[in-house]
């Protein structure tokens, strides 16, 4: 494929054609984009666990995945035959309101640039990870596969939401016109060890968790959170959900997985609440209010 116009025959087309579910090589290149975030860290140790001895893994430093040049390279070099793409610039809500181009244009870029290399080298097992707030805010609970771009998206990151779904579209559009085992999975809210403490990039969990640790070591006497606290979400730990991310990167079938219940954030603050709470005003955008995906049906085929 011509890195450039996309076009061209691609290599190792063959392969798709005569593909059958099987065990993975432990010893075959195994490619992990984004391996030190917090979940690529995560399915990079399962995998390590696993016996995988041939894991693949740059920092942005060493591959920038908005270059496509660079990415083909990487490819043409290190032929990996599996690739999770968990390489993503993420962010809470005020990262996302705040660089809404940054997180639909850096997204598409890389997950474009990925995708692109993937298809032009003959990857056989390719897993896109995208996120659960693709779906519409008020999406009927739980929400299912069809509510997809049934409704309006939550404005807080619905240009992060918009770059996933293109992603989506990218895998399912690689298995109609080149018949590629590949899949997309679609996490809840994750956290665990390697998550982001940022004041201003964090998610609602890691910021709830530095907000009272930083409080409780400066006796302050009371703790203001953003927005009204009412939300009700799912959560799960890198650390569970990376099994269920690896069992899908090297089996063809249809994985059902079961998450928890949804838990209220206010439910979490009190888990936390050593220190006088109080919300601050609606001012502060909350977010989806309700967010509990199907139990029995997580990923895309």
């Amino acid at each position: 494929m011509d890195r450039h116009s996309g076009t061209s025959r691609l290599v190792g087309d063959a392969m798709s054609d005569s593909f059958a579910a099987r065990a993975l090589d432990r010893g075959a290149p195994f490619y992990v984009a984004g391996h030190r975030g917090l979940v690529g860290s995560s399915v990079w140790r399962h995998l390590e666990s696993e016996g995988f001895t041939n894991l693949l893994g740059k920092s942005s430093a060493e591959l920038d995945l908005r270059d496509r040049d660079a990415v083909f390279d990487f490819f043409a070099r290190e032929k990996p035959t599996n690739v999770i793409l968990a390489a993503a610039k993420v962010g809470g809500i005020a990262a996302n309101s705040a660089f809404l181009v940054d997180f639909l244009s850096e997204n598409l870029r890389i997950q474009v640039n990925v995708l692109d290399a993937a298809l032009a080298h003959g990857v056989e097992r390719l897993l896109f990870l995208g996120s659960s707030c693709i779906y519409p805010k008020l999406a009927p609970q739980p929400i299912k596969e069809e509510y997809l771009l049934t409704g309006h998206l939550e404005p807080t990151n619905d240009a992060y939401a918009i770059a996933k779904i293109a992603g989506i579209l990218h895998v399912q559009a690689a298995r109609r016109q080149h018949g590629r085992s590949w899949i997309s999975a679609m996490p809840t809210n994750l956290y665990g060890p390697g998550d982001n403490f940022s004041p201003r990039g964090s998610h609602v969990l890691p910021a709830l968790v530095r907000r009272y640790d930083e409080a409780q070591s400066s006796a302050v006497p009371l703790v203001v959170n953003w927005g009204v606290a009412i939300l009700a979400v799912n959560f799960c730990m890198s650390t569970i959900w990376r099994r269920r991310v690896c069992i899908c990167s090297t089996t063809t079938t249809v994985h059902r997985m079961s998450m928890s219940e949804p838990a209220r954030i206010t439910q979490f603050v009190r888990s936390l609440r050593w220190l006088p709470t109080r919300s601050d005003t609606p001012a502060r955008r909350d977010g989806t209010p309700r967010s509990l995906t199907e139990r029995c049906r997580n990923f895309w085929t």
